[in-house]
């Protein structure tokens, strides 16, 4: 399921109590529905959505009870701001997953706990604030995304600056075709053409054999 369907599954404010609550124990449909306050019938049609998404998955006890549970980790970014609006999707990696070098980002991520639980609680605590750090990280620099892009839009008459703004945002994302930097942004095909070429006078930009690129 992608992030958009993903957005949209979530944006029902029962499913999203019904998962805070599977966050602090496995539950089957009557301890929900009493805590949420809907019926038995209403939590197992939104079970059922989260099933089919792969956020919940279930076990049926010796007393052949079902009880419903979180069934792995998800993380779900929206970015929405003058210039953008975007959803991202990502599962972490299992444990045993490296983590790579970042060129322009420096992450002390320690040596893994022997599983005494002081050391558990310590690694543990570490985790959270190196979560903490991360997130201000991406706050830092989408303001400045945001502020370099009005500098840019404030360097072109006639409100061109916001469709440079885009191009040069794809660019630095991959895409570096004029149809797919069209589609990304939404603009027709011989505007985008138009509007690199004159980036790549003002040596902005160049056309390569594969496509764009910035200069």
């Amino acid at each position: 399921m992608d992030s958009a369907e993903l957005l949209n599954l979530l944006g029902n404010a029962n499913r999203r109590r019904i998962l805070k609550l599977l966050a602090h124990k496995p539950c089957y449909v009557t301890e929900i529905s009493e805590y949420i306050g809907v019926s038995p019938k209403a939590v197992i049609d939104h079970l059922q959505k989260l099933e089919d998404a792969g956020l919940v998955d279930s076990r049926t006890d010796d007393q052949r009870r079902k009880y419903f549970s979180i069934a792995r980790n998800l993380r779900l970014e929206v970015r929405v701001s003058p210039y953008e609006f975007g959803t991202k999707s990502a599962y972490p990696a299992n444990p045993e997953f490296e983590m790579p070098s970042c060129r322009h980002l420096s992450i002390d991520v320690g040596a893994e706990s022997d599983g005494d639980f002081r050391d558990l609680a310590r690694e543990l605590e570490h985790l959270q604030q190196l979560e903490n750090e991360l997130s201000l990280a991406q706050r830092w620099v989408q303001a400045r995304m945001t502020d370099v892009r009005d500098r840019i839009d404030s360097g072109f008459e006639n409100g061109d600056g916001r469709l440079y703004a885009e191009l040069v945002s794809g660019l630095a994302n991959g895409i570096d075709t004029v149809p797919a930097l069209a589609r990304e942004i939404e603009a027709p095909p011989e505007i985008v053409e138009e509007a690199l070429t004159r980036l790549a006078e003002d040596d902005v930009v160049e056309r390569t054999d594969e496509g764009w690129e910035i200069v």
